[in-house]
């Protein structure tokens, strides 16, 4: 893997900074991107030490941004090995016929045309190449539908149809194409969900283990670490506790 570069967004917390910092110890150059400047330079100096590392700011739904910062990258970092799409969020967590209109729209525009621009982006390189890795990371929430989850459920449901779509038109390209689809994993995500809530957010990862980040980026890292025929399509892990997205073991 020395000398991959891997694209990740979605890297200033969670799941996309956990897999940074691991491909980063593995020798992985690194194209971080997020919305959050501060953020991103910390972690940027943090993994500079090991590999290099480029910072692109930007906003998935910022469709004329994704493309700018993609298609300007420096030399050095413009041949993208891996695709980690991370970048996504929930927002609310209300019955259909009292949703935010607002949230629906955020989740549909990060979630789904998000993973969407970016891939969008990468994708030609790629094919230019015949060669690449694009990781998306789905959710037990494209699998199933809880109550009150209705719009998030129906954002991640068709990141794992955009998913097998990938695989299906990518085929024969030499690009593999894989889900990930984590349970309940503790980072930010609750957080955001409820608004700033952190006792709320707090309360829902109680009386019970959950994955963390770094359980999902030594997932990622198999992954892309298979031989070069072995693909993961599509890979669900919950913690041993969670059963399903409403069955939860807790003490």
């Amino acid at each position: 893997m020395k000398n991959k570069i891997a694209l990740i967004t979605g890297a200033t917390s969670g799941i996309g900074r956990a897999t940074a910092r691991l491909f980063a110890n593995n020798d992985v150059d690194l194209v971080i991107c997020g919305r959050r400047t501060d953020r991103l330079e910390t972690l940027k100096k943090e993994l500079s030490e090991k590999v290099k590392v480029h910072a692109l700011v930007f906003d998935v739904r910022n469709k004329s941004l994704v493309f700018e910062r993609i298609n300007g990258l420096p030399e050095d970092f413009s041949k993208i090995d891996i695709l980690v799409n991370n970048a996504g969020n929930a927002h609310g967590l209300d019955p259909i016929q009292l949703g935010n209109t607002e949230d629906w729209d955020a989740m549909l525009d990060i979630n789904v045309k998000g993973l969407l621009y970016v891939s969008k982006a990468v994708l030609p390189g790629m094919l230019e190449r015949a060669s690449g890795h694009i990781i998306n990371i789905g959710s037990t929430a494209g699998k199933e539908v809880y109550p009150n989850g209705n719009v998030y459920c129906a954002s991640k449901h068709a990141v794992d149809a955009i998913n097998q779509g990938m695989r299906l038109d990518l085929n024969g390209k030499g690009i593999k194409v894989a889900a990930i689809n984590p349970g309940m994993v503790e980072t930010e995500f609750s957080e955001v969900r409820f608004k700033g809530d952190k006792d709320r957010a707090a309360n829902v990862y109680k009386g019970f283990t959950p994955l963390t980040p770094e359980d999902i980026a030594e997932i990622i890292w198999f992954t892309v670490t298979r031989p070069p025929h072995v693909n993961i399509a599509d890979l669900t892990v919950m913690s041993l506790d969670q059963a399903s997205s409403t069955i939860v073991n807790k003490s």
